[in-house]
């Protein structure tokens, strides 16, 4: 396939100032229709964009022969059925994190996509970045000696509290929005499943926590701690604790497109500042994602994506629980 035809499902933000602005960049991608249930907004979505097709149903956009691939930013309860629907329509999938509300849901979606012979993806961006992929690689190469501790937290102020985030139908609340990324990037360090978890919450008056503090228990003692919250000012970072240093690296999941770093530290003295150039994290799990349809092998398999849910729900298990020990 020499060019990829993109179709968005939705027209949220993410896909306005992130994913569309992206793969316009990528000379193998075209953004060529978005959909909407209101067809006014997808129109004048589209004429703003400069994207050549607006339809007025997720559907109708699906039934396009033209459509090789789609992106799924919907709100988090209607990833399974849009994406069990494009997988049906032959699309190739590329969906918002996290994938689904259950694990059993990302289940069927895997499934879906396998029976229909389309490529699945979990638009995790941040994994794509070469500031991430050094991290993996000098935590497993042993540069801070055994890993013990990861230490986790990524945190906004939700003025809106009508925003669907708020929602718990919607599949709303601080741990699915950002608390995920805190798992993800846990395990990804870890290289393994946790064993056990647990989690105290700040209940919101709609029902979802708008503060969550979890503890991963992976055995062998290493341990990942985290935070998220819709109630504090915009925080996000990463520390990897080892036994002989530790690597600190700020603005973890989304540093934009400036210079970023990791910054390694021993006895409490940095002793190299590991710098990389900026780039686009859409651009490079697009590209990814595209570079998959074609054969190669991914990084990530989808099967992760499953494991990630069913530690978010067991943490959502605790916290309902007043901090209970759940074992996975």
């Amino acid at each position: 396939m020499d060019k990829f035809r993109w179709g968005i499902l939705s027209t949220a933000n993410i896909g306005r100032k992130a994913m569309i602005p992206a793969l316009k960049k990528i000379p193998i991608a075209e953004v060529l229709a978005v959909a909407s249930r209101d067809g006014e907004r997808a129109k004048k979505f589209a004429e703003e964009l400069e994207i050549p097709k607006p339809y007025g149903s997720y559907q109708a956009l699906l039934e396009d022969p033209e459509i090789d691939a789609v992106y799924i930013p919907l709100p988090n309860h209607l990833h399974k059925e849009w994406t069990i629907r494009a997988a049906e329509a032959g699309k190739y999938i590329l969906c918002e994190k996290p994938l689904a509300l259950i694990a059993s849901e990302c289940e069927m979606m895997i499934a879906a996509a396998n029976e229909n012979g389309v490529i699945l993806m979990e638009s995790f961006m941040y994994r794509y970045h070469p500031r991430i992929l050094a991290a993996v690689e000098m935590v497993r190469s042993g540069k801070i000696g055994s890993l013990k501790t990861i230490e986790t937290g990524f945190t906004f102020y939700m003025h809106n509290r009508d925003d669907i985030r708020m929602k718990p139908e919607m599949g709303g609340g601080a741990l699915m929005d950002v608390g995920c990324y805190c798992i993800n990037i846990s395990r990804l360090m870890a290289g393994r499943k946790p064993v056990a978890v647990q989690a105290q919450a700040v209940w919101a008056s709609a029902g979802v926590d708008e503060q969550l503090v979890g503890v991963l228990d992976f055995g062998d003692g290493l341990y990942a701690h985290f935070d998220c919250a819709f109630n504090q000012s915009s925080r996000q970072h990463c520390i990897l604790a080892g036994t002989e240093g530790y690597l600190s690296i700020p603005e973890v999941f989304n540093p934009g497109e400036k210079r970023s770093v990791i910054q390694e530290v021993r006895e409490g003295t940095t002793v190299q500042v590991h710098d990389f150039e900026g780039v686009d994290e859409y651009v490079l799990i697009a590209e990814q994602f595209m570079h998959t349809i074609q054969g190669e092998e991914t990084i990530y398999p989808i099967e992760d994506s499953i494991i990630n849910m069913q530690v978010i729900e067991a943490l959502l298990e605790s916290a309902r629980n007043d901090g209970l020990l759940i074992n996975l």
